[in-house]
C-alpha cells in the first residue's frame, strides 16, 4: 500500500471522527419529518462510516501493521538462541525465564 492511500485512510478517518458530532448543527431547531435536523445528521452519518469501514475492510485492512510479503519474519519471538521460545513448543510450568 502506498504512503498517499494510508495519509488518505488517516484523514477520512480524522473526518469521519470530527463530524460525528454535528457542532455545527447546534442551537438549530428545524424539524424534517417530526424528527429534528441533527437526528437525520446521525442517522446519516452512521450509514455513511458503515459503508466507510466497509469499504476500508475491503482494501486497507491491516494498514501499517501487517509486513510486507517480501519481508522476512521477526526471528527474535521464535528462535531459542535470541532468548525467545518457538512459538509450538510448549511452556514448562517450573520455567522461570
Amino acid at each position: 500500500m502506498s504512503r498517499a492511500e494510508l495519509v488518505g485512510w488517516g484523514v477520512l478517518g480524522l473526518a469521519l471522527a470530527v463530524f460525528s458530532i454535528p457542532w455545527f448543527l447546534w442551537g438549530n431547531e428545524t424539524v424534517v419529518a417530526g424528527l429534528p435536523v441533527w437526528l437525520w445528521w446521525h442517522v446519516g452519518w452512521m450509514v455513511l462510516t458503515a459503508v466507510v469501514f466497509w469499504i476500508f475492510t475491503e482494501r486497507a485492512w491491516g494498514i501499517g501493521i501487517d509486513a510486507d510479503v517480501g519481508d522476512p519474519p521477526d526471528e527474535t519471538r521464535s528462535h531459542p538462541s535470541a532468548g525467545g521460545r518457538p512459538e509450538s513448543a510448549p511452556a514448562n510450568e517450573g520455567d522461570s525465564t
